[in-house]
């Protein structure tokens, strides 16, 4: 049985997934406010389509651990990848309570979603959806594969943000080096270079020299 919880009002510290051999979360950095001293803003993320392959029906297991199903004893094919990240408002300051989703397609190219019809035989190890509640530092966590690309698209996770009373973030993360992302038509849809660049997220070697594991990291900023 996973051990790692959607979300807790009363315990917002991030779960553990030991199990996992992943490491701890980063310490959250400190900002000192000078009195009298303006507060930077920060650039909002770019907003993204949300796309035809939102499941269309959410798994029993939806946490935020994509590479292991419930009642399965199986691993997800892929290279499995430690994203985190926080979600802070405009002025830098970090979003407690945040409900953040991500979906994507399996290491075969396939959504769950009974419109996808690209005809390859679907994952069953590969949760393909998860949600996780941020911490008090802003903090959200998942493990999942790195992106793969399939036709027409490039590799790239699905990422939405809901804060309650404000209408949802809905954006795509995308991953560095990537050739398809000279040519994906909705990642150079973004005009503006540095908030395209800010979609783009490195998927580096874990610090552990213990496991083949990736990491990424990937900062949303609300409006």
């Amino acid at each position: 049985m996973k051990h790692v919880r959607e979300s807790n009002p009363e315990n917002r510290s991030i779960p553990s997934i030991s199990r996992r051999r992943l490491l701890q979360a980063a310490a959250s950095g400190l900002t000192l406010l000078v009195p009298g001293a303006a507060i930077a803003t920060e650039a909002p993320t770019a907003a993204q389509p949300r796309g035809p392959f939102y499941p269309d029906r959410i798994p029993l297991d939806k946490d935020n651990d994509l590479v292991r199903v419930e009642g399965r004893d199986g691993i997800a094919e892929g290279k499995i990848t430690d994203l985190q990240g926080r979600v802070l408002d405009p002025n830098g300051g970090p979003v407690e309570g945040a409900l953040v989703e991500i979906w994507q397609c399996d290491a075969n190219g396939c959504y769950i979603h009974r419109l996808d019809d690209r005809r390859m035989p679907r994952d069953p190890n590969f949760q393909g959806y998860g949600r996780f509640e941020t911490t008090a530092d802003g903090q959200y966590r998942f493990l999942t594969i790195k992106p793969v690309p399939y036709p027409g698209r490039a590799p790239h996770i699905h990422v939405a943000v809901r804060v309650p009373g404000s209408p949802p973030l809905v954006t795509q993360l995308y991953v560095r080096g990537a050739p398809e992302n000279q040519w994906d038509w909705l990642l150079n849809g973004v005009s503006d270079d540095a908030a395209r660049e800010r979609l783009i997220v490195g998927f580096e070697p874990s610090d552990d020299p213990r496991t083949e594991q990736l990491r990424a990291r990937f900062d949303v900023v609300l409006t």
